[in-house]
Formats: structure tokens, sequence, C-alpha cells
């Protein structure tokens, strides 16, 4: 009315650069997040290290995260072969999702690992038992991680479980197979990862901004939440011992103090290196400034129980248990020379090692884990389990 632009008027004109700073700022972190989610990480991933241990039998390292920002195209950048993005959704205390990203080697080595072997069989294509049973090995691990952040944040924290998908960063990806969030700028922590001597190699954790900035605020509210706690605390502590009550414990080691005291008048002057204002004597120091006395006691331990390492059983086995594994029936063996192949053809027999009614072996994924018998189902042979072998006793076959 007077001629005068208000401050909405002048941001229409100029195109709302002040609406523009404010959507760059919800887009970024601050140093203090950016430490806090470092640490949640760095906690909720030392903790999947331990179950992953459980899991694979091999000593797991995991490094301290190093926190960024990410695209889509450093993600190509840096995974150039087949990977397999795991997606963990979290379905109580948290809205959102987060993406581990592994290298297609890593999981066929935990795969193997997993199935009993020695992480080397690592030949062929990734295929539904490796996403299966990497898809069980971080419900476990994000399981745990769960708990962990639980504790930071001071609420429950559950989550749906992870689903695996191979993705192939060489080829132009559909935007509408990947989650949204990747589309754009999101949070990437990086970790490096050791297993045995069988992966030396780096993992990923994606983030969208929106939820890492949730977690970070759910942090400092249990922090302040703990904080006022404590003062709390303090208040009513001092609350119940007014100034110049001395409490009971106290005066009995003053009076003890008093004792030592008229017993070592004969002796002049204090030990070498003891403080300037300090007097020790017997288990009491007696601060001369202060004039109160404080009681020091050796420190006591209980001992340590024994306990049967050999019974440890993995929590949560039950997860595992639809995993598929090979079952190989095996009526002998024998060796032959390459003559001796050649030479073979309809109506050639063959010797095997075993004699007749002899049992046969059962293997699983390689491993020689029973004996049988063979048997006919119907129109199917079948194998009757006679007796269960103890593969390490054995050595395998």
């Amino acid at each position: 009315m007077d001629g005068v632009l208000s401050q909405e008027e002048i941001n229409a004109l100029l195109n709302e650069p002040g609406a523009e700073a404010s959507d760059s700022a919800e887009n970024e972190l601050s140093d203090a997040q950016k430490d806090a989610i470092g640490e949640i990480a760095n906690i909720s991933m030392g903790t999947a290290a331990t179950t992953l241990f459980s899991l694979v039998n091999h000593k797991v390292e995991i490094s301290t995260p190093v926190v960024s920002y990410g695209t889509w195209d450093d993600i190509v950048q840096e995974y150039e072969k087949p990977c397999v993005f795991i997606r963990i959704a979290y379905t109580v205390g948290l809205d959102g999702s987060n993406i581990l990203v592994l290298r297609e080697h890593d999981v066929k080595v935990i795969t193997d690992l997993m199935m009993g072997g020695d992480g080397t069989n690592t030949d062929g294509e990734l295929g539904e038992l490796h996403l299966s049973a990497i898809s069980e090995a971080m419900n476990q691990m994000m399981g745990s991680a769960a708990t962990s952040l639980s504790s930071m944040l001071n609420r429950k924290i559950d989550i749906s479980p992870p689903n695996a998908t191979v993705i192939n960063l060489q080829e132009d990806i559909d935007e509408a197979e990947i989650d949204s969030f990747l589309t754009g700028k999101f949070v990437k922590i990086s970790f490096h990862m050791e297993i045995g001597d069988l992966v030396d190699s780096t993992i990923m954790q994606l983030y969208p901004i929106s939820f890492a900035k949730d977690m970070c605020d759910g942090v400092a509210k249990t922090m302040e939440m703990d904080s006022q706690s404590v003062t709390a605390d303090s208040s009513a502590a001092n609350s119940g011992n007014p100034a110049g009550a001395q409490p009971a414990a106290a005066s009995a080691a003053a009076q003890q103090s008093q004792q030592m005291a008229s017993q070592n008048t004969a002796q002049m002057g204090q030990p070498m290196g003891q403080p300037m204002g300090q007097t020790m004597m017997g288990n009491t120091m007696m601060n001369q400034n202060m004039g109160q006395p404080v009681n020091v006691q050796p420190a006591q331990f209980s001992a340590f129980a024994g306990g049967n390492l050999g019974n440890y059983q993995p929590e949560n086995i039950d997860l595992i248990m639809d995993v598929p594994l090979q079952v190989t029936v095996e009526l002998g063996r024998t060796t032959k020379s390459i003559s001796d192949i050649l030479d073979l053809g309809p109506g050639k027999i063959i010797e095997l090692n075993k004699l007749a009614g002899e049992p046969i072996d059962v293997l699983v994924n390689g491993k020689y884990v029973a004996k049988g018998e063979v048997v006919v189902i119907e129109e199917s042979f079948g194998v009757r389990i006679t007796e269960i072998v103890n593969a390490s006793r054995t050595g395998g076959k």
C-alpha cells in the first residue's frame, strides 16, 4: 500500500533464494551429525562383525567407518563388477531403510564358509543359494546391530528380513529397480572388512540423508535425557547429605587415621614421592588442605567361572534352517588312467572300491557325514541312514 515490497515479494522476484538455501541446508549434515553417524555405524558394525564371526568361524575385522556423501555415479565407479545390494528396512523405532553393498567375491566367500566350506569355492555365478545365505547372514548381523542401535536411541528398533539383489553396475539400471533415494544425494559410509586371509575388501552402507538426521536426533535426545538424569541424581544426593554432616564411614576412617597418626609420631616428614598436602596413613589418605579423609582400599575381583566353550551354539540358528544344501550319495570310487577312460564304451564294466553289501557314503556339500544302505521306495532309490560319521575325526572325503 505504501509502495514498499515485502520480503516474500522480493524472494518471489529473485526466484526465492531463501527457499533454495533452506532446501540446501536440509540436504546437508553438520560436522557434529557426521561424527554421530560415524559413531553409530562404528558400534553397529562392530556388533555385526561379532555375529558374522559366529557364522563363518573366521576372524572378522571391520575398520572405523568413513562418512561422506555419495551419488549413484560414485557407486558405479567404485564397484565395476556385479555386486549385491542388501536392503534393510526398519519396521519399529525408525522410519526408513538403508542398503549394504557387498562385492560378488565377498558374498561367495561368506556363503561357502556358512555352508561348511573353506571359503575357496567361489567359481560360478551368484545364484539363489548365495542370495538366500547372505540374506540370512545379514538378518542376524543387522538384527544384532539394531539391538545396539536400540540402546543408543533408547527405544525399540526392529527390522524386516533383508532382501538381497544382484546389480550389474556395468549396465544401465532402471531407476525402478533401486530405492528412490539412490537417484539423488545420500550418505555413504565405507568400511574396510577382512575375514581371515580370504576377504580384504570394502563394504558400503547407504543412508537417506533424512534417515541419518533422524538417528542423530534420537541419539541427541538420549544424551540429553541421560544428562538430566545424572543432574537429578546429583541434586538428590546433595540434598540428602547436608553440608557439615559427615558419613559414618568417613568418621570411622578419620578415627582410624588418628590412631595410626598417634602410633607414628616418632616418624618425621613424609615418604619421598608423596604429593604435598597429603599424608598416607594405613589404608586412608588424608587431604590436609581439605581436612576430609578418603578411604583407599585394594581392588577385589571375583574369580572367573569356568565355562565349557565347546558347547557354544550360535544364537538364532533357526534363521538359516531353510538354506538348501546339496546331498550326494556315493556308491564308490576308483582311479583310471587316461587310456582306460578313452577305452570306455557301452557295456564296459568299472570296478569300484566298495564291496557288495558295504555301506555307501552320504556327503553334504562335499563333506562326509553319514553311512547308509540303498533301499527302493516305490519306483525310486533311497538311502537308509545307518551311521552318523564325525567328519573332523575321519578327515572327510
